[in-house]
């Protein structure tokens, strides 16, 4: 496989040989389960991801080989595990062929899908639309886009089903922070083509046959290619502060433009990105607030010291006056990272917690396993944003939270989920008050992305 952009005039890059799975039995030395003939264990890690983990965990060790989605593959558990697999110095693990399998016919080359000197230079050009002037034309954005919403949800008091309000929101501050304009009317589309995209990465039938979840999500991705690729001659020539506005003139070391068909990668991928993990994260924020009412109080007395009035704009002086928000945040993520996988593939041979793996060996770090182990976590289960003191932080491995992935993937858009979040948290905390329905024991599908299965009914009431 090449690894040159064509969107890279001057620049060049070494090909990478193609990498193959190895034989089924050069994974034998390994202790595991493959589970059913041709399906594996993908039915078991489908309906139950964390469990499958911790009991297969409990029987063979950190260490254990599984099959999954069509593929033997082997599971590394833990902090070091993920240090190996995720910092990666030594150019071990590729990002393109570990994530290819699951999301390389639906979100082709975007900046996960990258690896080594390449991605290095895309995440360089893109970086441009992360830098404090575009931030701050985002938030401005975001806090418009979030205080009109929850004055509305404050308006209509009384039982909501949360998660597809959320992703509403989320989806139109996307459109709004990275598009500069409402979608509009194409809004249903739009939201589906995304629905179907991510729901067909994790699809058991791989390929798009007609009637098959694959099917409509590669229908999905040619509707979001689509819209892209008209608008990009469209912002080239108008300009803008908005993400996608700034991709479209970001540059290369060179001062080559992207190309329209980078453009359109990564805008896919980042829509998709911004959108549902965090969706699930601020679904999750807010699921662990309703069920804990002393927190919820605490960090709506957080909002209150720093006077500002309801109809104030947020600032960043505002954000970093809100760090016990940022720990809730944290502690939501780590009860559900919005990302509970991440895989790798090894580039040539190596060696690791006593066992030698070949070249081109499917491995997958979990920090949804990490996040839950009790060495690690005291009561692992339950809902403590002071895990996320700065004390307690530095106690701990640099690779024992994980939710943004990390080394030279890690995520790019973590500051902008951090303020997305947190100006989220001072409006929701100042107008509203969140409490779960009597009896009510949300259920969570935790894979591909952690959302609830009944939408997460919750109990909106005015905050005094």
């Amino acid at each position: 496989m090449s690894m040159q952009s064509a969107s890279l005039q001057t620049a060049t890059f070494p090909a990478m040989a193609p990498l193959t799975a190895p034989r089924r039995q050069a994974l034998s030395h390994v202790p595991g389960d493959e589970g059913w003939p041709v399906i594996g264990r993908t039915l078991s890690v489908l309906a139950d991801p964390k469990g499958e983990v911790e009991r297969m965990s409990a029987k063979y060790g950190l260490i254990y080989r599984t099959r999954i989605l069509g593929e033997t593959s082997i599971t590394l558990l833990g902090p070091e595990a993920n240090e190996l697999l995720l910092f990666d110095q030594n150019k071990l693990f590729s990002s393109t062929y570990g994530w290819g399998t699951i999301l390389g016919r639906l979100f082709p080359r975007g900046l996960m899908l990258l690896d080594f000197d390449e991605h290095r230079l895309h995440r360089r050009a893109l970086s441009v639309a992360f830098k404090s002037g575009p931030m701050k034309s985002y938030l401005a954005a975001l806090d418009a886009g979030i205080s009109e919403r929850v004055a509305e949800w404050r308006q209509r008091p009384g039982e909501m089903l949360f998660y597809p309000a959320m992703k509403q929101l989320t989806l139109d501050l996307a459109a709004t922070s990275f598009l500069g304009t409402s979608i509009g009317p194409e809004v249903k589309e739009i939201t589906k083509a995304f629905v179907d995209m991510v729901a067909a990465s994790i699809a058991p039938i791989r390929t798009p046959l007609p009637g098959t979840q694959m099917a409509r999500g590669v229908k999905g991705r040619a509707r979001i290619v689509a819209y892209f690729s008209e608008q990009i001659p469209i912002r080239r020539a108008k300009g803008g502060e908005d993400l996608f506005s700034q991709l479209c003139h970001a540059t290369h070391e060179d001062g080559a433009l992207l190309s329209p068909q980078d453009i359109v990668d990564h805008m896919s991928f980042l829509m998709m990105a911004a959108h549902d993990t965090l969706t699930s994260s601020l679904t999750s924020f807010v699921a662990a607030l309703a069920a804990s009412p002393r927190w919820q109080e605490k960090l709506r007395g957080e909002v209150a010291a720093i006077g500002v009035a309801r109809e104030e704009p947020t600032s960043f002086d505002h954000l970093e006056a809100m760090p016990l928000s940022e720990m809730a945040f944290k502690e939501a993520m780590r009860l559900r990272p919005p990302v509970p996988s991440i895989p790798r593939r090894a580039t040539r041979d190596f060696s690791f917690g006593g066992y030698q793996f070949p070249a081109g060996t499917l491995c997958g770090a979990d920090p949804l396993f990490t996040h839950h182990m009790a060495e690690i976590w005291p009561d692992p289960d339950a809902f403590d944003p002071l895990r996320f003191t700065e004390e307690a932080q530095r106690a701990r491995h640099r690779f024992a939270f994980v939710p943004f992935g990390g080394g030279a993937h890690m995520c790019l858009g973590l500051h902008f989920a951090y303020m997305q979040a947190k100006c989220f948290a001072r409006h929701f905390l100042q107008n509203l008050e969140v409490s779960l329905p009597k009896g009510s024991a949300p259920e969570w599908q935790m894979w591909p992305i952690p959302k609830p299965r009944d939408g997460l009914r919750v109990v909106l009431e005015p905050a005094s």
